[in-house]
């Protein structure tokens, strides 16, 4: 699969972070197969492991943003379930840098809902240079982004759903 044109650099906790310049919804699939193991891509712009999370697009809601991500991103087809929270703190900020310059930086809006597999198998694509089935005992073996392990840990271990 080819890389995408632009990187993505995202900051957490950064002082020295961009000031952001937009602000856009998105939302985020915490995909679990029936042995409980999670749907992990890693991104082809900054080679960090997440789960399956991309923008809203103009004319559909949450959720069919969630499904469309995931399949767009992995292949696999997904139910979502509930909410895992709204995740929207000011404390992330995403650098999109294209051609060697600041193209966007932002500060995400995302809802992470919880889903589940009904067909299709992990594959790689644009956006992922690997797709994984991954058991939460093993996630920390992974390199994943800090805002989107919180999202994952809340998804495992939370009781109600976060909110910013």
């Amino acid at each position: 699969m080819s890389r995408k044109s632009t990187r993505r650099v995202d900051h957490w906790h950064d002082p020295d972070a961009p000031e952001p310049t937009s602000r856009k919804p998105s939302a985020s699939a915490l995909v679990r197969d029936d042995a409980g193991r999670v749907l992990l891509l890693r991104r082809t712009d900054n080679d960090l492991w997440t789960i399956p999370t991309g923008g809203l697009k103009r004319g559909e809601t949450i959720r069919e943003c969630a499904v469309r991500e995931c399949r767009e991103e992995t292949g696999v087809e997904i139910e979502t379930l509930d909410l895992v929270g709204v995740f929207t703190t000011p404390d992330h900020v995403i650098e999109y840098i294209k051609d060697n310059r600041v193209d966007e930086v932002r500060q995400p809006v995302n809802v992470c809902l919880h889903a589940r597999p009904v067909d299709g198998n992990p594959r790689t694509t644009d956006e992922a240079s690997e797709v994984r089935w991954v058991d939460p005992g093993d996630l920390d073996g992974y390199e994943i982004h800090p805002a989107l392990r919180r999202r994952i840990r809340h998804g495992l271990i939370g009781t109600v759903p976060h909110v910013d």
